[in-house]
């Protein structure tokens, strides 16, 4: 088996067992754009919350590629304004969505739900064009 298929395999895990943890011992599902936004327009309870929740993303992120540089996917090929316009459309996509890929993706489809189920095909048609689009624009390839 393939180094990148066991980091898969392991992240895939994590993330659903942090999602099952976060339900089972906070009554919440694993919504990253909802928790996210909640740090600018949440209750003050539910901002504490989110911003350690987010805080902890980043440092768990940082941590892991400070310990395994490997974790890093190579050079980006993007400048700034692209990576700047690709943030604020998937944050309109989100809002768009009542939801990202954590909470329909992996919480809403675990949950049956038929409106996240509709909700990942759909994030995953569109990021498939998307990539293709950008890519035949930029000549950057896949």
């Amino acid at each position: 088996m393939s180094s990148n298929l066991i980091m898969a395999i392991a992240g895939g895990g994590l993330i659903g067992l942090s999602a099952v943890l976060l339900m089972l011992f906070n009554g919440r599902i694993l919504g990253v754009s909802g928790i996210a936004s909640n740090l600018i327009s949440g209750l003050n309870y539910s901002r504490k919350y989110s911003a350690a929740f987010v805080l902890g993303v980043l440092v768990t992120a940082t941590l892991g590629m400070e310990i395994n540089p490997l974790l890093l996917p190579g050079p980006l090929n993007m400048s700034l304004p692209w990576m700047i316009l690709a943030g604020m459309l998937v944050g309109f996509g989100t809002r768009l969505a009542n939801g990202c890929t954590s909470g329909h993706g992996v919480c809403g489809v675990a949950r049956f739900s038929k409106r996240s189920a509709a909700a990942t095909i759909i994030f995953i048609f569109t990021a498939i064009l998307t990539v293709y689009l950008a890519s035949q624009i930029t000549g950057t390839g896949i």
